[in-house]
């Protein structure tokens, strides 16, 4: 069975948990163009190694950060975002 550990729940069954797609700065919301509102939606990187994602445990809605290797799909660790933003303050 795949797991994923949870940050405030600890090692869950993969089916508890929804895919949010890659961590990504949007657009400003009042400066931000058509066109990279469309890119910011619409495009993904969908890279082949190490990548940042959002995941979301549905039982207890808790959103929160992974690095996944998606070339193994081995998770490399989970935070929390106030976590995440402490061990990288250039932001997520």
């Amino acid at each position: 069975m795949k797991q994923l550990r949870c940050p405030l729940n600890g090692l869950r069954n993969i089916n508890e948990f929804v895919h949010g797609g890659e961590v990504r700065t949007s657009p400003h919301a009042q400066q931000g163009t058509d066109a990279q509102w469309a890119d910011y939606v619409f495009t993904r990187d969908n890279a082949r190694g190490v990548v940042t994602e959002w995941w979301c445990h549905a039982p207890s809605s808790l959103w929160f950060i992974a690095e996944r290797d998606t070339a193994t799909d081995r998770v490399l660790g989970t935070w929390t975002h106030d976590e995440w933003m402490r061990l990288h303050p250039e932001g997520a």
